[in-house]
């Protein structure tokens, strides 16, 4: 197969793309080249004014199961700055266009998620978890840690001691715990699990744009600044918000619904 077989990419008329990881034999496990291509397809979803969510899932019965255990065995005779140099320029790569991408996206997580697989999960703003799905830092268990960024994500999403256990015991959790611990938003049964997950991603591309994007910015940068700064920030994004045509428009909605009938 191919990288542009082993990652699916499709648009719909609401403005939601969906990436799908496609290499179910493999349990999606990843190579170099799907790494490229997945790459290529984050910078297509930021660029394009007519995409306004991004969804992530996988075939099969796994979300993702990680970086390909024979890519990585083909990697174990390069030094380790050639390693790094591996990570900081492909793997690396994913995080760094997650962060600066301005529009939501979610993780629709079908099957397990497991080391850099979870971790890609986390990277994205939201996550829909089918219930039958597992969840696992599984890199202390091969003597590793998360070269991907999951030491990052993981706990902010959910506090350092919890983090910190799962990193260090490597254990798998399940949705119900997932859930509960805050790692995901919802969880559904598995076959309703893109149902739920477009229904999520079609309700926020309705809302008007420019505030979505201004939002997720606002929250994300607000993590690295002062309350002064933050303020700032945010007092720049709705002046400049006032003047878009979605507010105007919105603003007439409300006013012609508030004006009393004759």
């Amino acid at each position: 197969m191919n990288a542009e077989s082993m990652i699916l990419f499709n648009t719909d008329e609401h403005g939601v793309a969906t990436i799908t990881l496609n290499r179910p034999e493999k349990y999606n496990a990843f190579t170099k080249d799907m790494i490229v291509r997945w790459g290529a397809m984050l910078e297509q979803c930021e660029t394009d004014s007519s995409i306004k969510v991004v969804v992530l899932t996988g075939a099969g019965k796994a979300f993702c199961s990680g970086g390909d255990i024979s890519a990585q065995k083909d990697r174990a005779n390069n030094d380790a700055l050639e390693r790094k140099d591996f990570l900081w320029r492909h793997v690396h790569k994913i995080a760094f266009i997650m962060e600066r991408m301005d529009k939501p996206t979610i993780a629709a997580i079908n099957g397990a998620a497991r080391g850099a697989g979870l971790d890609m999960a986390l990277m994205c703003d939201l996550r829909v978890m089918a219930d039958c799905a597992t969840l696992a830092e599984s890199y202390i268990n091969v003597g590793l840690i998360a070269g991907d960024g999951g030491t990052y994500y993981l706990p902010r999403i959910i506090g350092t001691s919890r983090a910190l256990e799962l990193f260090w015991t490597g254990r798998a959790i399940g949705a119900a715990e997932a859930d509960r611990i805050g790692l995901v938003n919802n969880v559904v049964p598995l076959d309703q699990l893109m149902n739920a997950t477009y229904g999520l991603a079609n309700a926020i591309a309705a809302q008007p744009f420019e505030a979505v994007r201004a939002y997720k910015r606002s929250v994300y940068q607000g993590m690295n600044m002062t309350l002064s700064a933050h303020l700032d920030m945010v007092s720049s994004h709705t002046s400049i918000l006032r003047d878009t045509p979605d507010h105007r428009a919105k603003v007439a909605e409300f006013l012609e619904r508030k004006r009393p009938a004759k």
